[in-house]
């Protein structure tokens, strides 16, 4: 299993992440508002301004401080893959 770090010292399980977004739209806006009434939402900004939501197959919204692009960069990473290999080891 790999493991994301999305900021704060928070992980998410790579193979759960359905899509990474950015919060600006208003699509994805109504998205968090609707998983916040339902208690789906996972907010992991410590009070900083949210740069990106991260939705997963369980249908829980997590918002993070991390910009979509690092988070984006970090799934796709090579010293991510070669971390998940480490782990497996032992």
């Amino acid at each position: 299993m790999r493991f994301i770090n999305i900021g704060f010292g928070n992980m998410v399980s790579a193979g759960r992440i359905v899509a990474i977004t950015c919060p600006d739209s208003a699509p994805v806006k109504r998205l968090v508002q609707d998983a916040r009434d339902d208690g789906r939402v996972i907010d992991v900004s410590c009070g900083r301004r949210t740069r990106s939501v991260i939705i997963t197959d369980s249908d829980h919204v997590i918002l993070s401080a991390i910009q979509t692009e690092t988070i984006t960069n970090r799934l796709t990473s090579e010293d991510a893959i070669v971390a998940d290999d480490e782990e497996s080891e032992e």
